[in-house]
């Protein structure tokens, strides 16, 4: 799969493992899930573009690598995926950030959108969408859509978990779209849970059921 990548650190592996037992309390999963988005963010952010600028060590004046062009842009899938802001943002606290709320048709099973704010030029900016489950895919796929609509060219997927089956939608869907991942996990359940997983990571990050 060219289009995934499973950031297979030894620490992130570790704290996903702590994450997914059943009696970790609703604090303890927030801290691991930020702990484990920062992480992440390394990885999904190795393609900035940098140039450079001229600056004065203590020592002598040098020309130093910065990053160019437009701050980046984030783009949280409601709920979830604010779990996966926090971490992200003390890596990179200048990004822009985004939201895009959806739900599921209970007729049409299809995804239908109730909320879209979104930072300025996207065509212009990197753009990491977050959200901890990519089980059926089909909200991925639908947020995607949206965030192209406005523009956005330069898109990345960054995940917690990914089910094979929500892989491949989004491959189908949107194949010049790269996800990132911290597992890739053996299947969907009939409920569309994410097997071995987690459970419903919002639930679990908020304290809801």
């Amino acid at each position: 799969m060219p289009h995934l990548t499973v950031v297979d650190h030894p620490l992130i592996q570790h704290k996903l493992s702590i994450m997914r037992q059943e009696q970790v309390s609703t604090a303890g999963f927030r801290r691991l899930l930020r702990e484990i988005s920062l992480l992440l963010a390394y990885e999904v952010t190795r393609e900035l573009e940098l140039t450079t600028m001229t600056i004065q060590t203590p020592m002598c004046e040098m020309e130093a690598p910065t990053l160019e062009g437009k701050k980046l842009a984030l783009i949280s899938i409601l709920r979830a995926g604010n779990g996966l802001l926090d971490g992200i943002l003390e890596l990179i606290p200048g990004a822009r950030v985004g939201f895009v709320g959806l739900y599921r048709d209970p007729e049409t099973l299809k995804p239908v959108e109730y909320y879209c704010k979104v930072p300025k030029e996207l065509d212009a900016r990197m753009t990491i969408v977050v959200d901890p489950m990519l089980a059926t895919g089909n909200s991925s796929v639908a947020a995607i859509d949206m965030l192209k609509a406005r523009g956005a060219k330069n898109l990345r997927f960054l995940c917690l978990l990914a089910a094979p089956e929500g892989v491949e939608r989004m491959r189908e869907a949107h194949p010049d779209v790269p996800i990132f991942t911290a597992s890739l996990d053996e299947k969907l359940d009939d409920h569309g849970y994410i097997v071995p997983g987690l459970g419903d990571a919002g639930d679990r990050m908020f304290g809801t059921k």
